[in-house]
């Protein structure tokens, strides 16, 4: 497999993947990062998309013999499909940033949650209009929305409200929330485990005129920081996402945080896999560890201080 990190240090180990067979689960003592779904805010499926992929946000992470999951937009789906085919029980911890529509429609769909063997711990804020992330979960379930109440899931659910400033302690793993966005309450997220850290930062607040001391704090010295760097606000009224990139954000805060590297993440669903690759060759000319995060794509972060 490839290294991804600067040759010096090498904490990384990277390959593309594959939806339908990404591959073995990982040791117990393996920290692995997997994307399941990397479009922002609607599926982008096409000829166009296949190698970036088109499902909705979804990060798969096994750390230290747990499984979680960051948010549940459409690519949760695929996730559920390839947890059932291992033939084993499902326990998993799965973390919402917020509750707008590509970060939770993908959960209706998500097959271990209507296994009675399944275990879930659903983390998420209250949302901005007060509702808890159980209630958010719900309410997307209801008819006329869809067919089957969240009640009908036979999986044993605990539901957790959580707020920036909690520690969530997970075995030998540590997750802290981020407050990322006072306009959509999103959390970011920080895992801890042994010597290595991922920050996970998708919904930044893109109004700011300088970078969040919140968010810088969030990355410090991160080996791995997700953020949602390919998705102007812009694109709302410009159906081409002409304007003004983050991703120039983004590099800010890996160099000021010391981050090792950078994985932009939450595309456009306007562009196209040329137009990414093309955005991720000039993001690369800027800060040479970073990349684009593609359906798929894992990345192995080895720890030296963990046996």
């Amino acid at each position: 497999m490839a290294n991804i990190a600067s040759p010096s240090d090498a904490l990384f180990t990277a390959q593309p993947g594959n939806l339908t067979q990404p591959g073995t689960a990982a040791p117990a003592q393996a920290f692995r990062l997997t994307f399941w779904g990397v479009r922002g805010n609607i599926p982008a499926p096409g000829a166009d998309t296949v190698r970036y992929g088109g499902n909705t946000s979804c990060v798969e992470v096994q750390v230290g013999g747990q499984q979680l999951i960051f948010d549940g937009g459409t690519g949760l789906r695929m996730l559920g499909r390839h947890l059932m085919a291992q033939e084993q029980p499902v326990a998993a911890h799965l973390f919402f940033t917020h509750t707008h529509w590509d970060r939770i429609q993908g959960f209706p769909f998500f097959a271990p949650a209507f296994a009675p063997a399944t275990q879930l711990d659903i983390y998420g804020a209250q949302a901005f209009n007060g509702a808890s992330i159980k209630q958010s979960l719900m309410d997307q379930m209801l008819r006329p929305n869809f067919f089957k109440p969240l009640q009908t899931m036979a999986a044993a659910m605990t539901f957790h409200n959580i707020a920036a400033g909690d520690a969530i302690a997970l075995g030998d793993v540590l997750v802290e929330p981020w407050s990322l966005n006072r306009h959509t309450s999103a959390l970011g997220y920080r895992v801890s485990w042994g010597d290595r850290v991922l920050a996970y930062a998708t919904d930044t607040d893109p109004t700011q005129t300088s970078v969040d001391p919140n968010l810088l704090m969030l990355a410090s010295g991160a080996d791995v920081l997700i953020f949602d760097g390919t998705y102007a606000d812009a694109a709302y009224s410009d159906p081409n996402g002409a304007g003004l990139v983050p991703w120039h954000l983004g590099i800010e805060v890996a160099q000021a945080s010391q981050v090792k590297h950078l994985v932009l993440f939450h595309h456009n669903p306007c562009h196209t896999d040329d137009q990414l690759d093309q955005l991720e060759r000039q993001v690369q000319a800027s800060f040479a560890q970073a990349s684009l995060a593609r359906e798929g794509m894992t990345l192995d972060l080895i720890s030296e201080s963990v046996e």
